[in-house]
Protein backbone atom coordinates (compact mmCIF):
# COMPACT_ATOMS: atom_id res chain seq x y z
CA UNK A 1 0.00 0.00 0.00
CA UNK A 2 0.87 3.78 -0.31
CA UNK A 3 1.35 6.30 1.46
CA UNK A 4 1.44 9.92 1.00
CA UNK A 5 3.33 13.64 2.62
CA UNK A 6 0.93 16.19 4.35
CA UNK A 7 3.40 18.93 2.49
CA UNK A 8 2.53 18.09 -1.25
CA UNK A 9 -1.14 19.04 -2.42
CA UNK A 10 -0.88 19.44 -6.14
CA UNK A 11 0.39 20.78 -8.65
CA UNK A 12 2.96 23.55 -8.97
CA UNK A 13 1.73 27.17 -9.37
CA UNK A 14 2.61 28.10 -13.32
CA UNK A 15 4.50 31.24 -13.94
CA UNK A 16 3.05 33.85 -15.66
CA UNK A 17 4.10 34.55 -19.31
CA UNK A 18 2.45 36.53 -22.37
CA UNK A 19 2.98 33.51 -24.21
CA UNK A 20 -0.34 30.70 -23.89
CA UNK A 21 -0.44 29.24 -20.38
CA UNK A 22 0.08 25.20 -20.56
CA UNK A 23 -0.42 24.08 -16.92
CA UNK A 24 2.84 21.82 -15.66
CA UNK A 25 1.62 18.19 -14.72
CA UNK A 26 0.75 17.36 -11.83
CA UNK A 27 3.15 16.08 -9.19
CA UNK A 28 1.77 12.65 -7.05
CA UNK A 29 1.37 13.39 -3.51
CA UNK A 30 2.94 9.83 -2.65
CA UNK A 31 6.57 9.98 -1.60
CA UNK A 32 7.30 6.17 -0.27
CA UNK A 33 5.67 3.31 -1.19
CA UNK A 34 5.22 0.28 1.24
CA UNK A 35 3.73 -3.05 0.93
CA UNK A 36 2.72 -5.08 4.40
CA UNK A 37 4.38 -9.01 4.40
CA UNK A 38 0.59 -11.29 4.46
CA UNK A 39 2.62 -13.37 7.04
CA UNK A 40 3.94 -10.60 9.40
CA UNK A 41 2.42 -8.03 8.42
CA UNK A 42 5.20 -5.29 8.61
CA UNK A 43 5.65 -2.85 6.68
CA UNK A 44 8.49 -2.83 4.21
CA UNK A 45 9.83 0.34 1.70
CA UNK A 46 9.62 -0.60 -2.06
CA UNK A 47 12.99 1.74 -3.86
CA UNK A 48 10.33 2.46 -7.19
CA UNK A 49 6.74 3.07 -7.84
CA UNK A 50 7.28 0.04 -10.30
CA UNK A 51 8.52 -2.20 -7.93
CA UNK A 52 5.14 -1.18 -5.67
CA UNK A 53 2.83 -1.20 -8.61
CA UNK A 54 4.29 -4.99 -9.78
CA UNK A 55 3.32 -6.21 -6.25
CA UNK A 56 0.03 -4.26 -6.09
CA UNK A 57 -1.13 -5.81 -9.39
CA UNK A 58 -0.78 -8.97 -8.20
CA UNK A 59 -1.67 -8.92 -4.25
CA UNK A 60 -4.73 -11.33 -4.53
CA UNK A 61 -2.88 -14.03 -6.21
CA UNK A 62 0.84 -13.99 -5.16
CA UNK A 63 0.27 -11.80 -1.89
CA UNK A 64 3.65 -9.85 -0.82
CA UNK A 65 5.88 -11.78 1.73
CA UNK A 66 9.32 -10.24 3.04
CA UNK A 67 11.39 -12.73 1.50
CA UNK A 68 10.39 -10.92 -1.68
CA UNK A 69 13.10 -8.43 -1.18
CA UNK A 70 16.49 -9.27 -1.38
CA UNK A 71 17.86 -10.10 2.00
CA UNK A 72 14.82 -9.54 3.73
CA UNK A 73 13.08 -11.86 6.50
CA UNK A 74 9.70 -11.52 9.02
CA UNK A 75 12.41 -11.77 11.19
CA UNK A 76 14.04 -8.21 10.54
CA UNK A 77 12.73 -5.08 11.94
CA UNK A 78 9.27 -3.53 9.87
CA UNK A 79 11.01 -0.44 7.45
CA UNK A 80 8.41 1.67 8.82
CA UNK A 81 5.71 1.61 11.12
CA UNK A 82 1.67 2.46 10.07
CA UNK A 83 1.57 5.46 12.36
CA UNK A 84 0.38 9.34 12.03
CA UNK A 85 3.54 10.79 11.39
CA UNK A 86 2.65 10.77 7.78
CA UNK A 87 -1.07 10.76 5.68
CA UNK A 88 -1.44 6.98 4.66
CA UNK A 89 -3.53 6.44 1.96
CA UNK A 90 -4.33 2.02 1.16
CA UNK A 91 -4.82 1.62 -2.49
CA UNK A 92 -7.04 -1.17 -3.30
CA UNK A 93 -5.42 -4.76 -4.26
CA UNK A 94 -4.82 -5.72 -7.85
CA UNK A 95 -4.69 -2.81 -9.75
CA UNK A 96 -3.00 -3.10 -12.87
CA UNK A 97 0.15 -1.91 -13.56
CA UNK A 98 0.75 1.45 -15.23
CA UNK A 99 1.30 1.25 -18.90
CA UNK A 100 4.85 1.65 -20.46
CA UNK A 101 5.13 5.80 -21.20
CA UNK A 102 2.44 6.51 -19.17
CA UNK A 103 2.44 7.56 -15.66
CA UNK A 104 -0.18 6.97 -12.87
CA UNK A 105 -0.38 10.32 -10.66
CA UNK A 106 -2.57 10.44 -7.08
CA UNK A 107 -2.55 14.06 -5.68
CA UNK A 108 -3.70 14.64 -2.40
CA UNK A 109 -6.52 17.28 -1.87
CA UNK A 110 -5.92 19.82 0.27
CA UNK A 111 -8.84 19.29 3.04
CA UNK A 112 -7.42 15.67 2.90
CA UNK A 113 -10.86 14.67 1.92
CA UNK A 114 -9.71 11.86 -0.87
CA UNK A 115 -6.89 11.50 -3.30
CA UNK A 116 -7.34 12.24 -7.54
CA UNK A 117 -6.34 9.61 -9.84
CA UNK A 118 -5.12 11.15 -13.35
CA UNK A 119 -3.03 9.15 -15.96
CA UNK A 120 -0.12 11.25 -17.81
CA UNK A 121 0.72 10.23 -21.40
CA UNK A 122 3.23 9.43 -23.79
CA UNK A 123 2.76 12.81 -25.35
CA UNK A 124 2.43 15.11 -22.23
CA UNK A 125 -1.46 15.37 -21.95
CA UNK A 126 -3.70 14.20 -18.32
CA UNK A 127 -6.64 12.47 -18.59
CA UNK A 128 -8.54 12.48 -15.13
CA UNK A 129 -11.28 9.50 -16.26
CA UNK A 130 -11.82 6.11 -18.53
CA UNK A 131 -13.68 7.82 -20.88
CA UNK A 132 -10.73 9.96 -21.47
CA UNK A 133 -7.93 6.99 -22.21
CA UNK A 134 -10.90 5.54 -24.62
CA UNK A 135 -10.58 8.14 -26.57
CA UNK A 136 -6.68 8.53 -26.15
CA UNK A 137 -6.11 5.05 -27.36
CA UNK A 138 -8.52 5.37 -30.42
CA UNK A 139 -6.24 8.22 -31.49
CA UNK A 140 -2.70 7.03 -30.87
CA UNK A 141 -2.88 3.33 -32.93
CA UNK A 142 0.61 3.14 -31.76
CA UNK A 143 -0.84 1.93 -28.43
CA UNK A 144 -2.70 -1.05 -29.92
CA UNK A 145 -1.48 -2.97 -27.31
CA UNK A 146 -2.79 -0.90 -24.69
CA UNK A 147 -6.30 -2.07 -22.95
CA UNK A 148 -8.30 0.96 -20.79
CA UNK A 149 -8.58 -2.08 -18.41
CA UNK A 150 -4.80 -1.54 -18.35
CA UNK A 151 -5.82 2.17 -16.64
CA UNK A 152 -7.29 2.50 -13.00
CA UNK A 153 -8.74 5.62 -12.12
CA UNK A 154 -10.03 3.87 -8.34
CA UNK A 155 -8.71 6.72 -5.69
CA UNK A 156 -6.84 4.84 -2.42
CA UNK A 157 -8.40 5.32 0.28
CA UNK A 158 -7.19 8.64 3.08
CA UNK A 159 -6.35 6.54 6.25
CA UNK A 160 -8.59 8.87 8.40
CA UNK A 161 -6.81 8.12 11.99
CA UNK A 162 -3.58 9.26 10.05
CA UNK A 163 -5.07 12.86 9.06
CA UNK A 164 -3.30 15.49 10.42
CA UNK A 165 -4.98 16.85 13.58
CA UNK A 166 -4.79 20.52 12.24
CA UNK A 167 -7.01 19.73 9.40
CA UNK A 168 -10.34 20.45 9.95
CA UNK A 169 -11.96 16.77 9.36
CA UNK A 170 -15.81 16.72 7.43
CA UNK A 171 -18.22 15.18 9.61
CA UNK A 172 -20.76 12.74 8.47
CA UNK A 173 -23.31 15.36 9.18
CA UNK A 174 -21.70 18.23 7.16
CA UNK A 175 -21.30 15.93 4.30
CA UNK A 176 -24.59 14.04 3.89
CA UNK A 177 -26.77 15.52 1.37
CA UNK A 178 -29.54 17.45 2.80
CA UNK A 179 -33.26 15.93 2.10
CA UNK A 180 -35.42 18.30 -0.27
CA UNK A 181 -38.31 19.39 1.78
CA UNK A 182 -41.87 18.96 -0.10
CA UNK A 183 -44.63 21.25 1.36
CA UNK A 184 -47.51 19.19 2.93
CA UNK A 185 -50.94 20.26 2.09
Amino acid sequence: MEKATESANGSPAATKSSAKKSRPPPQSSVDTFAVQCNECFKWRTLATEDEFEEFRSKQTDDPFVCTKLEGITCDKPADIEYDSTRTWVMDKPNIPKTPKGFQRVIVLRRDYSKMDVQYITPDGSRVRAAPGIIAYLKEHPEYSDVSPTDFCFTSPKVMSDTIPDYVEKKSQSNSAKKQKKTPTT
